[in-house]
């Protein structure tokens, strides 16, 4: 990519509505599978830790059915090749199935060459096994930024039709500050890039898309800054939390940092209850309806 041309092309406008829809996103992943732990747990360990994706990620299609709520689902290849009933039940069930990579490797980790042959293999698992069109991706730990938006154009030739892997804040683990709150592209002709959401507040950008952010604000601050952006902005936010998030009960463990045992397990046990509530609070659906991918 020539960053020369780099010019962040808002696509925002096309989405500003009076009422909008936001956008749910589950990114399917097993607890020993986190960046947090990438030091801690190796890969060639993983199959000596229990699968609990399966069963975690059944207990959100259920609440995601009781509340007729239909959301995007980012799977990873590893798990579609294991958990193949799980990927087919998430598109019965009508939720859009995309691609998380194959083994949560950061993109930052990768040259183009290894990226490349990450997404394509992933795509044609995925698709393979759910039968479905895969085109959506989402970063591991939403690591593209300023450093390697060459990432966008190897999604867009490798068949993909939009990504959400950049988060505009500021953060130890990744964070394009630096870029757009909202639906953009980094050239005219670029793939979309739909960031996760943020609230303006003091001329700073704040996570308010989800995750440890989640479980760690309180509720009625988290509902208050996207209410800001429905009702402030007129655009549609993008939420997104993990299988995981659920398990109170998964195994801990405890050779991880401090920082990283509190950001992976602060609040697991209230986690469900706030995602019915949020569920309730505010309208939601997947992010190929809501932002409108052809």
């Amino acid at each position: 990519m020539d960053d020369s041309r780099d010019v962040m092309v808002p696509e925002h406008a096309r989405f500003q509505s009076v009422a909008p829809r936001n956008a749910m996103s589950c990114d399917v992943e097993e607890f020993f599978q986190v960046a947090a732990f990438e030091r801690q747990i190796r890969r060639d360990d993983w199959a000596r830790y229990p699968s609990r994706v399966e069963y975690n990620t059944g207990r959100v299609l259920d609440l995601f059915a009781a509340k007729g709520i239909r959301a995007t689902f980012f799977v990873l290849g590893w798990i579609a090749e294991r958990h193949g009933a799980l990927v087919r039940r998430i598109v019965d069930e009508g939720h859009e199935l995309a691609s998380h990579g194959y083994d949560h490797t950061r993109v930052v980790t990768m040259d183009p060459a290894r990226f490349r042959e990450d997404v394509t293999r992933t795509k044609r698992i995925l698709e393979d096994v759910g039968g479905v069109a895969v085109r959506g991706y989402r970063a591991p730990s939403y690591s593209i930024g300023a450093d390697n938006l060459w990432a966008l154009d190897v999604l867009q030739e490798t068949g993909h039709l939009y990504s959400s892997s950049i988060y505009p804040i500021r953060h130890d683990l990744y964070g394009m500050p630096e870029a757009p709150r909202f639906a953009f592209r980094v050239r005219s002709t670029a793939i979309l890039e739909i960031p996760v959401t943020t609230v303006e507040w003091a001329g700073n950008k704040l996570p308010a898309g989800g995750g440890g952010y989640f479980r760690l604000l309180p509720y009625p601050v988290f509902r208050w800054c996207l209410r800001r952006v429905n009702d402030r902005d007129r655009q549609p936010g993008i939420f997104y939390f993990h299988p995981w998030e659920v398990d109170a009960d998964q195994p801990r463990v405890a050779t991880a940092p401090l920082r990283s045992r509190f950001r992976h397990y602060v609040n697991l046990r209230t986690m469900e209850a706030r995602l019915a509530r949020l569920l309730d609070d505010f309208g939601w659906d997947r992010i190929d309806t809501v932002f409108g991918i052809e």
